[in-house]
C-alpha cells in the first residue's frame, strides 16, 4: 500500500429523505479518489443515492468509558428534560 493512502470511512443515503449510514472503511490517497472507490465498492447494484467520504483522522468521538463524566453536566439541567416541564390540562394526554 502507498504511503500516501489514508484511511476513509464512507456513508450512504439509500434514498432521498433518509439519514446517511456507515457502510465501511476504505485506503484512498484523496478525497475524489476515495468517492469513486465508494461508489464502486459500497453501490454496486443501485443502493444510494448520495456518497459521503471522511479522513477517518478527521473524526472526533466520544468514548464510551467516558460516558459517566461526558453526560454528566445535563443532570444539573432539568430544563433540558421534557418532564421538567408541567403540562396545562387542554394537553394533558400529550
Amino acid at each position: 500500500m502507498s504511503e500516501h493512502m489514508q484511511l476513509f470511512e464512507v456513508f450512504i443515503r439509500s434514498r432521498r429523505g433518509l439519514d446517511h449510514k456507515h457502510v465501511g472503511s476504505l485506503h484512498a490517497e484523496a478525497h475524489a479518489q476515495a468517492l469513486e472507490y465508494a461508489r464502486d465498492v459500497y453501490t454496486r447494484r443501485s443502493e444510494g443515492v448520495s456518497i459521503w467520504v471522511v479522513k477517518s483522522a478527521d473524526i472526533v468521538a466520544s468514548q464510551e468509558a467516558d460516558c459517566e463524566s461526558f453526560y454528566d453536566p445535563l443532570d444539573d439541567k432539568p430544563y433540558r428534560h421534557a418532564t421538567h416541564y408541567q403540562l396545562p390540562e387542554e394537553v394533558d394526554s400529550m
